[in-house]
């Protein structure tokens, strides 16, 4: 049974990475915690969808069922939850932030817009929120239909929400656009090297 836990007094800084699906968030957030894993964890999010290929639970993400994730609603278990899409939903539990700050680690949170504006407001100076931005929407497009995992409809659905997604940009401390994965690598690590000195 999920049980409320709060986030210690004492807790230190925090690192949100956001985007529209497929700008290269993911992407960005494995290069950042391979290179720093003395310094940066990941954040595992909760989600209700269904695991895709190689994804194992409690490492790409902590895997709930609507009812197990609305018992944690109830129990104020998490920092901030959306339902991004239609009856899938996603959230930061609180005792994985406080797993992260007592092994005296810095959390990089990968999480959607609206959860990580809601972060944002709440941590303010302690947290660098960083928005990838796709270099258009033509471009995210063309990354999700190579992917190979989405439908048509699902693409046309990403690509709605995304358009929606980056008029939300400016709430963001940093913004990295993702034209060169590489050059957008070495952008959000200087970023965040500054922020933790």
């Amino acid at each position: 049974m999920a049980t409320s836990e709060q986030i210690g007094k004492h807790h230190g800084k925090m690192i949100i990475l956001t985007a529209p699906s497929g700008a290269g968030k993911s992407s960005i957030a494995h290069y950042l915690l391979d290179k720093h894993a003395d310094k940066l964890s990941f954040s595992v999010s909760a989600t209700t969808r269904n695991a895709r290929g190689a994804e194992k639970d409690g490492v790409d993400y902590y895997f709930l069922s609507v009812d197990q994730f609305k018992a944690n609603i109830q129990n104020d278990a998490f920092l901030e939850w959306e339902m991004v899409y239609e009856g899938k939903y996603y959230g930061t539990l609180k005792s994985e932030l406080n797993r992260i700050w007592d092994s005296g680690k810095l959390p990089i949170m990968d999480i959607d817009v609206k959860g990580a504006i809601h972060v944002r407001k709440q941590f303010g100076e302690e947290c660098l929120s960083i928005f990838i931005q796709p270099p258009s929407v033509e471009a995210l497009e063309e990354r999700l239909k190579g992917r190979g995992t989405e439908t048509p409809e699902s693409i046309q659905t990403r690509l709605n929400k995304a358009k929606y997604e980056l008029s939300f940009q400016p709430h963001f401390d940093k913004t990295v656009i993702n034209e060169n994965l590489d050059d957008a690598r070495r952008q959000a690590e200087q970023l965040i090297m500054d922020f933790i000195r």
